[in-house]
């Protein structure tokens, strides 16, 4: 399933890390902005880790940093037209992908498997 989704993104010139931070940020709407704790919390991974890739993404014009007014030393991460543009070329292959996958499986069975998923990764 990685090997798959790894060729969907490359054929888009992008890496797993890097559909997740744009996701997540497409996911949020507009103003497509959320704090780099957020973006830690939602795509599971350390505050370091974020920063490493978000100076990648800025760097590519994927992402911008902005002052959050309401915390004088906090920061948003907002996802650039770009990175808009980037993410919704990429969503529809990643769908369709994941759909291919799933295809074995009866609408009994996709059920069971969310819900078993759900159960290993919520907190108790």
């Amino acid at each position: 399933m990685d090997a798959r989704l790894a060729a969907i993104f490359g054929a888009h010139g992008i890496d797993a890390p890097t559909f997740d931070v744009l996701a997540t940020l497409a996911r949020q709407g507009p103003p497509y902005r959320v704090t780099p704790a957020e973006l830690a919390a939602n795509s599971m991974i350390t505050t370091s880790a974020v920063a490493q890739r978000l100076n990648r993404l800025d760097s590519l014009g994927l992402v911008t940093r902005e002052p959050n007014p309401d915390d004088g030393r906090g920061k948003f991460v907002r996802l650039t037209r770009s990175g808009r543009e980037l993410i919704d070329k990429v969503l529809p292959d990643h769908i369709c992908t994941e759909e291919d996958i799933l295809k074995p499986l009866s609408q009994a069975e996709r059920s069971a498997l969310a819900q078993l998923l759900t159960r290993i990764t919520q907190p108790d």
